[in-house]
């Protein structure tokens, strides 16, 4: 088996779809519509707000207000009770308002279907113009990119160390087949949803690890140490074995800011009450 360090970014990306597909079998939104208008009144209110908690309220939002006319005659005031539970529900509000008066003065009543037009659009940004135009209207060059894909790709290597969503989003177009973007959008966003969480990754489950970089770093971290005690201070320092209370701070060679001896500067550091390593690895969440 390839060691993940030995996977090219290519190799690595292919290998990660390849698995993914074995165990998502339908990568697609998790939100709940019908057409292209409740798609982007759906695609903005999910903005920091999970699909889960959006598919709750917009049954009843897109009954008060089933269009884009409709909603366009509505003001911000009308909207926020539908959508109170979501997150910033009264930029939100004014938001989707703005946007149904601007797609029914600007384009008909149509929504436009380039990323170009749709970023002009109140509420609209880079990630929701391009769910709008993959999902609704099979743009191939769309690629979107939020808080899943963007930890995902980074953590199993997908890119490198890419600090925003569109070198993200540059990185995966590098290494991923045209015609597999939109797939590899869902696949990653339910890979991050439901397995590489944010908090607590299940690894033990994942089929991507034999390729994951950041599982390959968690692996290599200093296994715990028995026999420490405690009331002889909070850390104990491995390199030159002795007991302190209160860490010095170095940042390692992957940018990550670490305990330290304040001693002598080792990061060989350990907790006294558990054995465990004080040593972190580098993470990507937003």
């Amino acid at each position: 088996m390839i060691k993940p360090e030995g996977y090219s970014r290519t190799q690595r990306a292919a290998f990660t779809l390849e698995q993914l597909r074995t165990v998502i079998a339908r990568p697609a939104t998790e939100l709940s519509y019908v057409d292209e208008y409740e798609l982007i009144v759906a695609v903005i209110l999910s903005a920091q707000c999970t699909d889960a908690r959006v598919n709750l309220v917009t049954p009843e939002l897109f009954a008060a207000f089933p269009t884009f006319a409709a909603l366009a005659q509505a003001e911000p005031t009308d909207v926020v009770p539908f959508i109170r539970s979501i997150s910033y529900p009264n930029n939100k509000a004014k938001s989707l308002v703005r946007m149904a008066r601007q797609v029914q003065k600007q384009h008909g009543g149509q929504l436009p279907r380039t990323q170009k037009a749709l970023l002009t659009l109140a509420g609209v940004g880079r990630k929701t113009a391009q769910v709008v135009a993959s999902v609704a209207f099979g743009d191939p060059e769309a690629l979107p990119v939020d808080t899943h894909v963007f930890r995902v790709a980074n953590r199993i290597g997908l890119v490198h160390n890419a600090p925003t969503p569109l070198k993200v989003e540059r990185g995966l177009k590098s290494v991923l087949p045209r015609g597999s973007w939109g797939e590899a959008h869902h696949l990653l966003i339910l890979h991050g949803r439901y397995t590489c969480t944010a908090r607590r990754p299940q690894c033990a489950s994942c089929v991507v690890v034999p390729a994951c970089q950041y599982y390959a770093a968690h692996q290599r971290l200093p296994k715990p140490l028995e026999g420490l005690d405690p009331s002889k201070g909070a850390y104990y320092c491995k390199t030159r074995r002795h007991y302190f209370d209160h860490c010095a701070a170095r940042t390692d060679h992957s940018g990550v800011s670490q305990n330290a001896c304040p001693r002598c500067g080792s990061m060989n550091v350990f907790r006294s009450s558990t054995g465990m390593t004080t040593k972190t690895v580098r993470d990507y969440r937003i």
